[in-house]
């Protein structure tokens, strides 16, 4: 555990080479530090130290009313303090794109490169249909959470309640929603195990930190993405229908000299297989995906 510089307890996890470039992975919504990650023996391999941490309101993390996206950099920094880290590269994923993106807005002097695997774009984004392509479940759920917040927030009570006692339960509601890509990835009984604990920890608390994240989601960003001078990396699933590839775009036109890579018969679970490689990208001397040639916006 971790102080945060307001007091909060912020729990996280390292896994790979302790003498490795310190790489953190931001968690989806809702998620923890369990969620997957590459085995030790490859993080040796890519000289990867992986620092993973729950934000307020997940795992054992302690919650923080009314956050924003851009607290979350804040709190990585307090966490690199912790760990006595000078700089550091960070990749968000799914949920954990926009956080990701703060820290190189906000603390640029100590983020090297940032990498979004299926993340999204702010909820105001001008001239992008936000939930255009998306399930309509996650419709549903932002539409609610804008029209009704208490009838969000009970929604989101009871789906953590359940997924707690069985968070199988939770992949198998997910699995009506996918993707024949994303059946592939989340079918296979290693990544079903390990999505169903990071739900079970992410959840202990109860639903505070997924209800926190689509509150910020929704509500302004409070950084400018035209702030961000580090070098950026933007994957994304072309057949992803939970965060659709139109956010990638969208923030590729908005990022000075992001680099997106839109991966044909992929989706949002893809950026699980992806993180290997993402990561060897985090840490390379050169910042092009390795052996990817940087693919023009109009690809898919």
């Amino acid at each position: 555990m971790a102080s945060a510089r307001d007091g909060r307890l912020l729990s996280y996890e390292i896994t790979g080479d302790p003498d490795g470039s310190p790489v953190f992975l931001l968690h989806g919504t809702p998620g923890s530090r369990l969620g997957p990650k590459p085995r030790s023996s490859v993080l040796y391999r890519l000289g990867v130290q992986l620092i993973c941490y729950d934000r307020p309101g997940y795992g054992w993390s302690d919650r923080s009313d009314q956050r924003t996206v851009a607290d979350a950099a804040a709190d990585i920094e307090d966490l690199a303090d912790h760990l006595g880290l000078e700089s550091y590269a960070v990749v968000g994923r799914s949920g954990g794109g926009p956080h990701a993106l703060a820290t190189a807005a906000c603390t640029p002097k100590r983020v090297s490169r940032i990498a979004v695997l299926v993340g999204i774009a702010p909820s105001d984004a001008d001239g992008l249909d936000w939930l255009g392509g998306m399930t309509d479940a996650n419709v549903q759920e932002y539409e609610t959470a804008d029209t009704d917040w208490r009838k969000h927030v009970e929604r989101l009570r009871l789906k953590a309640d359940r997924a707690r006692r069985d968070p199988e339960s939770m992949v198998d509601v997910l699995r009506t929603q996918m993707t024949d890509p994303d059946l592939k990835v989340v079918d296979d009984i290693v990544i079903r195990r390990l999505l169903a604990e990071t739900y079970r920890e992410a959840l202990r608390q109860g639903p505070f930190g997924w209800i926190d994240d689509v509150a910020a989601f929704r509500r302004g960003w409070e950084f400018e993405l035209k702030d961000i001078t580090v070098p950026v990396l933007l994957w994304h699933g072309a057949d992803d229908n939970f965060s659709p590839v139109s956010h990638a775009r969208w923030l590729a036109r908005e990022i000075p000299h992001a680099e997106v890579r839109i991966q044909a018969s992929t989706a949002h679970f893809g950026a699980v297989e992806v993180l290997p490689e993402i990561l060897g990208w985090l840490v390379a001397d050169e910042p092009a995906l390795a052996g990817h040639p940087p693919m023009p916006l109009s690809l898919s």
